[in-house]
C-alpha cells in the first residue's frame, strides 16, 4: 500500500508514467469509466476547498466509483475533539482510499501512519500540495511538450504558498530548470526551500520584486494569490494583497508562447481581461486536475483496464 504525502513520494519515472496515464485518460475518458466500480473515496476536508475537493469527487465518479466524506472540520467529529489518527482508523473501514486536506502541516502524514487504506495529501497548511503539483506538471507537459529546459517564474505568496513549495520540489528533478522568484521581501521563499531544495540541487534561481522585469525571461508564469488565511496580522495582508496584478499591459512583456498558470482561486492577482489571452492556461489547468487525480487514484488502488 502506498500513500501520496509529498510530490517526492513518486520517482521521476513513476511520475512520468502517471502523467502518461493522465494524458491517455484525457484523450478518452470513457475508456476508464468503470475501472473503480465498487470502490469508495473518502474526502476528509478540514479546510474549505472548491476545485480540489470537487475534482477528487469528479475523478472518482468518472472512474465508476463512489464518494463519501465531509467538507469542513465543523461538520465532522473534529469539532468534538476527535484526532486525525482516530478519524482515519474509522474511515479505513468505510472507504478504499482517502484524500485529506488539513490546515496543520503534517496532518495527512500522521493519518498515513494510522491508515489501512491509501492516503492522499490534498493540502496541509503552508507545507505541500502534491496533487496540485501533478496537475501543474500535467498542464506544462500537455501544453509545452516537456518538463525540462524551462524558466519558471513564481509570483506572489512564495512564503506560505504550498503549491509553490510542492512544484519546486518536483521540478528540480528535471534537467535545466531555472526559477525566477517574484515576491515582496516579506513573502519570499522559505529558507529551508532555498537551502535544502534549490541550493542542494544546484538549481539556478534569482529573487526579484519586479514582475515586468521578469516577464521576458519566462516560459511559465505561475501566479499565486496572497492567502489571507495564512496571515496573523490583517494589516500585513491588506498591504501586500494587491502587490502583483497581471493585466494585459504586463502581458505585453511576455513571450508569445509563455503560459500563465494559477492554482486558483483567483482574487485580484490576474485581471479578468487576461482570460481572453491564448497564453492564459489556468482554467485548462483546473480541468486537467481531474485527469491527474483519476490517474493517481488508479495508481494507488492498483487498478487498470481489464
Amino acid at each position: 500500500m502506498r500513500h501520496l504525502i509529498s510530490p517526492l513520494d513518486f520517482s521521476v519515472d513513476e511520475t512520468n508514467q502517471l502523467l502518461a496515464l493522465a494524458e491517455d485518460i484525457a484523450s478518452d475518458p470513457k475508456k476508464y469509466s468503470k475501472v473503480c466500480r465498487g470502490k469508495k473515496l473518502a474526502t476528509l476536508f478540514y479546510e474549505p476547498s472548491t476545485r480540489t475537493r470537487l475534482s477528487f469527487e469528479a475523478a472518482m465518479l468518472n472512474l465508476g466509483g463512489s464518494v463519501l466524506g465531509f467538507s469542513s472540520a465543523d461538520s465532522s467529529s473534529a469539532a468534538k475533539g476527535e484526532s486525525v489518527a482516530d478519524t482515519i482508523r474509522v474511515i479505513s473501514g468505510y472507504a478504499d482510499i482517502a484524500a485529506m486536506r488539513h490546515p496543520k502541516e503534517g496532518a495527512p502524514y500522521v493519518a498515513s501512519l494510522h491508515s489501512t487504506i491509501p492516503v492522499i495529501n490534498a493540502g496541509d497548511g503552508g507545507h505541500q500540495h502534491p496533487t496540485q503539483t501533478l496537475t501543474d506538471l500535467l498542464t506544462i507537459h500537455s501544453l509545452k511538450g516537456r518538463l525540462d529546459h524551462l524558466t519558471i517564474g513564481l509570483c506572489g505568496d512564495l512564503k506560505f504558498g504550498r503549491t509553490v513549495h510542492s512544484l519546486i520540489n518536483a521540478l528540480v528533478r528535471y534537467p535545466n530548470i531555472r526559477f525566477v522568484m517574484i515576491s515582496p521581501e516579506e513573502l519570499r521563499i522559505p529558507t529551508y526551500i532555498r537551502k535544502e531544495v534549490l541550493d542542494d540541487h544546484h538549481i539556478p534561481y534569482e529573487e526579484v520584486e519586479s514582475l515586468e522585469d521578469a516577464m521576458p525571461k519566462l516560459d511559465i508564469l505561475y501566479m499565486t494569490r496572497v492567502q489571507k488565511e495564512r496571515f496573523f496580522n490583517e494589516e500585513d495582508y491588506i498591504r501586500l494583497k494587491d502587490r502583483y496584478i497581471l493585466d494585459p499591459a504586463k502581458m505585453k512583456y511576455a513571450r508569445e508562447d509563455m503560459l500563465v498558470l494559477h492554482p486558483l482561486p483567483r482574487v485580484n492577482e490576474i485581471s479578468v481581461e487576461v482570460d481572453k489571452d491564448p497564453r492564459a492556461a489556468y482554467f485548462k489547468q483546473a480541468q486537467l486536475g481531474v485527469y491527474a487525480r483519476m490517474a493517481l487514484i488508479m495508481t494507488l488502488l492498483e487498478v487498470g483496464l481489464c
